[in-house]
């Protein structure tokens, strides 16, 4: 390699990348997952096969607490930690969780 070249960028092993960011990042995972699930697979996907017909509501609001929980879980370790973005992941976090809580109520009527 010549000195012109960048030098390649390294990923950290799992074992060397910070709790609180591995909280965030499953928190973020599964809010996504939550969304994909409660609405493209079940109330567009599976009803398509003739599967799962009025289901998207249900595993929604399950999956919304767990979203909520790892959330919670993220907040409290980036508030734990010295990261200098602790405040806008935190943040971030929060959003979500109001977010999640509103599709809790859309999920609640829904169920109804």
């Amino acid at each position: 390699m010549s000195s012109t070249e960048p030098a390649a960028a390294t990923i950290p092993a799992p074992s060397e990348v910070d709790p609180a960011s591995r909280a965030f990042s499953r928190s973020v995972v599964v809010s996504g997952v939550r969304c994909l699930l409660a609405y493209v697979v079940f109330p567009w996907l599976l009803p398509l096969f003739g599967l799962a017909a009025g289901v998207g509501a249900a595993v929604g609001l399950g999956l919304a607490v767990v979203a909520i929980g790892f959330n919670v879980v993220s907040i409290r370790r980036f508030w734990r930690s010295s990261v200098s973005w602790r405040w806008v992941v935190m943040a971030i976090n929060a959003v979500v969780i109001v977010l999640l809580s509103v599709l809790i109520g859309v999920d609640v009527a829904e169920l109804t």
